[in-house]
């Protein structure tokens, strides 16, 4: 009788080791870093970045200028001369802020060429790690690199979402 238990035992972790899905992780910024052309592009958008950068800051000094200049003379001007000494630094001021967005902001010129240099050489490692995941039998491939654990890959044979809502009565 004992071993009829243990032989069962034995026969239940093993089903379930059958169709136990395997975990793995990669380290995309080792990956990338090893890299050849991820690493050019890296340098030909931190050389952009810099001349953005530059772009700015001459704008900002002007500015300052302007400002300054303004008040060494506001003394001087009249009531009108200011007002429009005032929105011209405005307007300046204005300017200034939306070169930053252009170049710096969520959908700016930053943004698009870091997508146009980096996008298809990630694409390249993402399709490599799917492939590996794939023929690997993986159910899931974390990424280590940042400080945050990030699932990249599932397959999507493990994903419950439509038995989850037919439970809740939402799928028939």
């Amino acid at each position: 009788m004992k071993k009829v238990i243990i032989f069962l035992f034995v026969g239940v972790l093993s089903i379930g080791a059958t169709f136990a899905q395997r975990s793995v992780f990669v380290d995309t910024d080792y990956i990338l870093n090893k890299i050849p052309a991820y690493k050019e592009a890296q340098e030909q958008l931190d050389k952009i970045t810099l001349e953005w950068q530059t772009e700015i800051q001459k704008q900002i000094d002007n500015l300052d200028k302007m400002y300054k200049q303004y008040q060494v003379d506001k003394v001087l001007l009249s009531n009108d001369m200011r007002q429009k000494r005032e929105q011209e630094i405005l307007e300046k001021e204005k300017e200034v802020k939306e070169l930053q967005v252009r170049r710096f902001g969520p959908e700016g010129d930053r943004f698009k060429k870091e997508e146009e240099l980096m996008r298809p050489i990630q694409d390249e490692v993402f399709n490599a790690i799917k492939a590996i995941a794939e023929a690997q039998n993986y159910g899931f491939v974390f990424d280590a690199s940042s400080n945050a654990l990030s699932l990249i890959y599932t397959d999507s044979k493990l994903d419950i979402s439509d038995d989850v809502l037919k439970k809740l009565g939402y799928i028939k």
